[in-house]
């Protein structure tokens, strides 16, 4: 096991900047994930650190080697595809077993290795006879896994490695490969385009975008905290609502304004504020944090939190429904608890919980609070 660092690590395709001075510190034993859209560069930073691609500029560590000029073989990383390259004329077995045998480990030193992935990721003996073709998705994946795992590396490079699986057997496979991190302790970096499962697996979080690292922080940390607009709508589902508004100051307090409705900033947040006053700047709110005043919220709802909506539609999500919701001609999503009485066509009061609230500049999208 070793950490990894990235050191103003850059990649050109021509006249394109794919990754542009990405700093990251990933600790030994982390599960870190690099998240964003198609495009942001987070594919070419994993197989940069693996050796796959050449750096145009920065520096690669592992461990306390400077890998830059190591062949991919000799940096001790594991690597897991998304499409699982595996070899479709050899076993089972055989797939697990060709890095071992390349690097000449002994006979019985590969049979107890791939023994013990196997019974490690629920592949019964039954299967190591098989070829890939006769397994279903979730298995071929595990093999793949286990491919990774009996090498025993330094660093497991993962990329996207669930996208061919079905919902159900993604969330599952999510949960083998948190339990799988918590036994191993290998250091892993995971890239993938899913916000949920950044969230739901990752130690900590880096969100890139256009090349660049935009925030590194704890999932939670994200989530409460996002360092810009990106950040904040990219990370949530449903997403971030997003609302131009005024600042106003009347008897000492600081309001948003937008569409009718009136909401007063928290007195902890009116101080960074405060510059803005009479400037349009971005209002952000996620779904969960506007309640439906009738269905006793957690926010005690008062005239400067409260706003009257239209429902347009209503989405039952189970213990949830979805909203859809015009504030005079701003649109806004909530979820609420699935016992609200909101009808399609009638009008809501809602209540917005503004200590969850968070203001963005327009032109810089950078977090006022």
């Amino acid at each position: 096991m070793a950490s990894v660092r990235l050191v103003n690590l850059t990649k050109d395709f021509g006249s394109v900047r794919a990754c542009d001075a990405v700093t990251l510190d990933i600790q030994d034993s982390e599960f870190l994930v690099l998240v964003g859209p198609s495009g942001c560069g987070k594919t070419t930073a994993l197989r940069m650190v693996a050796g796959l691609e050449e750096s145009t500029g920065g520096e690669i560590w592992i461990g306390d080697r400077l890998v830059n000029d190591v062949s991919p073989k000799d940096r001790d990383i594991a690597m897991v595809f998304q499409n699982y390259a595996l070899y479709p004329h050899m076993s089972v077995f055989d797939n697990m077993a060709f890095g071992l045998k390349l690097r000449r480990v002994p006979r019985d030193e590969i049979k107890r290795r791939v023994g013990q992935a196997a019974k490690m990721l629920g592949l019964p003996e039954t299967l190591l006879t098989r070829k890939p073709k006769e397994l279903s998705g979730g298995q071929r994946q595990r093999v793949a896994l286990g491919r990774a795992i009996v090498r025993e590396p330094a660093v497991f490079l993962m990329d996207e490695p669930l996208s061919n699986l079905d919902a159900k057997l993604r969330i599952e496979t999510r949960a083998e490969l948190i339990k799988l991190h918590r036994r191993l302790g290998i250091t892993t970096i995971y890239v993938t385009h899913d916000q949920v499962e950044a969230m739901t697996m990752g130690d900590r979080i880096a969100v890139m975008r256009d090349g660049k690292v935009h925030q590194v922080d704890s999932p939670l940390g994200l989530y409460n905290a996002p360092a810009n607009r990106f950040v904040a709508g990219f990370i949530g589902s449903p997403p971030m609502n997003f609302v131009d508004v005024s600042l106003s100051e009347a008897d000492g307090a600081l309001y948003v304004e937008f569409s009718g409705a009136r909401l007063r900033v928290p007195e902890e947040e009116a101080p960074a504020a405060k510059g803005y006053i009479g400037r349009t700047v971005e209002f952000g709110v996620r779904p969960s944090d506007i309640f439906d005043r009738s269905i006793s919220p957690i926010v005690e709802p008062r005239p400067d939190n409260t706003a009257r909506a239209m429902v347009e539609v209503i989405e039952p999500m189970g213990a949830d429904s979805i909203l859809y919701l015009a504030v005079g001609d701003s649109q806004l999503v909530a979820s609420v608890d699935s016992g609200t009485q909101a009808r399609e066509q009638e009008p809501l009061d809602v209540v917005f919980d503004m200590r969850k609230a968070h203001l963005f500049d327009q032109e810089t999208e950078q977090t006022i609070f």
